[in-house]
């Protein structure tokens, strides 16, 4: 589910949550508040619980972890993204990574794109379209959120770009990717065992 930052009520936050909110830059908070707000209510609608009752907090890799009364919910994944103008979650049965990427933030893409993309990667991204180069930034984003690593680091590297048209991801992982205004919206699902399908997804 993605939808633009900050046209929802403010969501009810724990107080744990709102500590955490009060530990970032006064320019993000919004932005934070609001991706909590939509992976909330995902949640509350998949297990049938009210969204007050959902919180979702860091694990301490990073990655969230979703709570319901208090509890750990078992089998259900969670993934937010947010820009400024942008918010995407998505929730699954299997580790899952969302990732938004600004078409205007393709030439800072481009700057960087030799630390995350391999020399044949490169190959398949034309630099000359905006929304290529932000696509492949939020695929590896979402990828290595999927297996609860960061972008900066090795971890990128481990995740091998196939194709993009439409995008193909090594490990079977599956990639699907979307035009969302000036955004691109990349989903990737890790599966949990070897035999899962071949990726497959939509180009942008």
């Amino acid at each position: 589910m993605a939808g633009r930052t900050g046209h929802d009520r403010a969501p009810h936050l724990s107080r744990a949550e709102q500590h955490l909110v009060r530990t970032l830059p006064a320019w993000r908070q919004a932005e934070w508040v609001a991706g909590r707000g939509l992976a909330k209510r995902l949640v509350g609608e998949a297990v049938a619980a009210p969204a007050e009752e959902v919180e979702i907090l860091p694990r301490e890799d990073g990655s969230p972890r979703v709570l319901v009364g208090g509890s750990p919910v078992p089998g259900v994944h969670v993934s937010i993204s947010h820009t400024a103008r942008h918010t995407a979650a998505a929730l699954a049965p299997e580790p899952v990574g969302v990732d938004l990427c600004e078409t205007v933030s393709a030439a800072a893409v481009r700057r960087v794109a030799d630390r995350v993309l391999s020399a044949g990667e490169l190959s398949l991204v034309d630099p000359d379209r905006p929304e290529a180069m932000a696509g492949v930034w939020a695929l590896k984003e979402a990828a290595v959120k999927a297996d609860r690593s960061s972008v900066f680091g090795a971890a990128p590297r481990r995740v091998e770009l196939l194709g993009l048209q439409p995008p193909v991801l090594g490990g079977r992982r599956r990639a699907m990717v979307w035009r969302a205004g000036g955004a691109v919206l990349a989903l990737v699902l890790a599966p949990h065992c070897v035999g899962a399908p071949r990726p497959a997804g939509s180009s942008w």
